[in-house]
């Protein structure tokens, strides 16, 4: 959650940066600024992706440990299988 946060500040500063720059005449101040809020935007979407990614593997994993649960009479492994799954649909959404 850090990282999102990080970049999503970075990525408003660098277009406060770009605005200010492009508003007083100041060609170094925005071209920093736009590189700084696309860099920003680029570690956002790779951030995003990974989250995604680990809600599949934590899906995927939440459905094993249901069925083994499930087949061999183990409760808690059933509900730490539903605990993952309902994690997965938190990552997946974010």
């Amino acid at each position: 959650m850090t990282e999102r946060i990080q970049n999503t500040a970075n990525s408003y500063i660098g277009g406060a940066k770009q605005t200010i720059g492009e508003t007083i005449g100041n060609s170094n101040l925005a071209a920093s600024g736009a590189q700084q809020k696309a860099q920003a935007d680029a570690a956002q979407k790779a951030a995003d992706a990974k989250t995604h990614a680990e809600g599949v593997g934590h899906k995927i994993q939440g459905e094993v440990q249901q069925n083994v649960g499930s087949l061999t009479g183990n409760t808690s492994m059933e509900a730490r299988g539903h605990a993952n799954e309902a994690r997965s649909d938190l990552e997946r959404k974010v």
